[in-house]
């Protein structure tokens, strides 16, 4: 089978492997769709932190069950979404029921190889019948699950004012959930088509360009009270630093991204607001189970993020130029 190796940042090869063989408590999918996450964007670059080279990415994945091994029951061609985390099941944090920060983690396609490619077994409970719902979809399940989760992990009242910082599919993610929630979401990032998409697309309340005025148009919609809620995620440390100044006093900072780096922020303003700063990691199986409930019901969307497809093995010439944030891309989908 083929399969798209990132072999170090910036190269990715494509390579003949061998297919699977079936094991018992697995099974093979043959995969459909592969959603272009920010951290395969991110492990290309050579800034994902949890990361190591020769890697097959992918963890955005839906397809057809082609075939089972034993002790499985799931009949051939099932249409499946897969839930990428995958836990030990006796660290701490499983045993409190956490595994989406299981001490052991293994993520698919960051510690082990992912899904570009044409067949991927996976221990079976970490696949999901989709229950006819569109394959191509079911490939951004994963990455809305994650802004779910993160809205989950604020624990954000109704009618509460809402920032999210990075209008990428993640902080899209958090926007609908939160509003589905009914806070209300203002948008910020420094891309003003992305932005625009938010506002109408996404219906977030409001939208901010990220720069010198940012803090002056947040005390104007807030009343100079700032958020009781801050999301970020932008993958970017300066980013994440400038979100302590914009959670109001008694609020919380929700970190979503992770990066390569140290985070600061001044003690004083940190310790008279008595923040609360969350980091959210992942997603878990109630998660991603509130989240097909919530595309069911067309309560958020999935189909209107997709703005780029192409092939499996198209990659190592689509990837680097999805990079690239002038090719407008918003979430990228590679068709197998």
């Amino acid at each position: 089978m083929k399969s798209v190796f990132c072999i170090q940042p910036g190269v990715m090869e494509i390579h003949d492997t061998p297919r699977p063989e079936d094991k018992p408590g697995h099974v093979i999918i043959k995969i459909k769709h592969i959603g272009v996450c920010g951290t395969d964007i991110h492990a290309f670059a050579g800034q994902q932190p949890f990361f190591q080279y020769p890697r097959v990415l992918g963890h955005e994945l839906s397809g057809l069950i082609d075939s089972v091994g034993d002790g499985v029951n799931m009949a051939i061609g099932q249409h499946v979404y897969v839930i990428p985390y995958m836990a030990c099941g006796n660290c701490i944090a499983c045993r409190h029921s956490k595994p989406n920060c299981c001490t052991d983690i293994q993520v698919i396609g960051v510690h082990v190889d992912g899904g570009m490619c044409e067949y991927l077994q996976v221990p079976v409970e970490y696949v999901v019948e989709t229950n006819n719902m569109p394959l191509d979809q079911m490939a951004v399940v994963e990455c809305l699950a994650i802004g779910a989760h993160a809205v989950r992990r604020s624990e954000l009242q109704a009618n509460t004012n809402v920032l999210v910082v990075g209008a990428g599919p993640i902080g899209m993610g958090i926007a609908q959930f939160a509003k589905e929630r009914g806070a209300r979401v203002i948008m910020m990032d420094t891309n003003k088509e992305r932005l625009d998409f938010c506002k109408n697309d996404l219906h977030v309340d409001d939208i901010v360009l990220a720069g010198s005025e940012a803090t002056e148009q947040l005390a104007k919609l807030t009343d100079d009270e700032f958020l009781m809620s801050v999301f970020d995620a932008t993958g970017n440390p300066k980013a994440m630093e400038s979100c302590f100044q914009w959670v109001a006093h008694g609020g919380r900072l929700i970190l979503v991204s992770v990066v390569k780096a140290n985070i600061q922020f001044a003690d004083p303003e940190f310790h008279k607001r008595e923040m609360s700063v969350i980091g959210s990691r992942n997603a878990t199986k109630e998660d991603f189970e509130h989240v097909i409930k919530c595309l069911r019901e067309e309560r958020v969307v999935a189909a209107s993020m997709i703005t780029h497809r192409g092939g499996l093995l198209d990659l190592p010439t689509l990837l680097p130029l999805w990079s690239k944030s002038e090719t407008g891309v918003i979430k990228a989908l590679i068709e197998v």
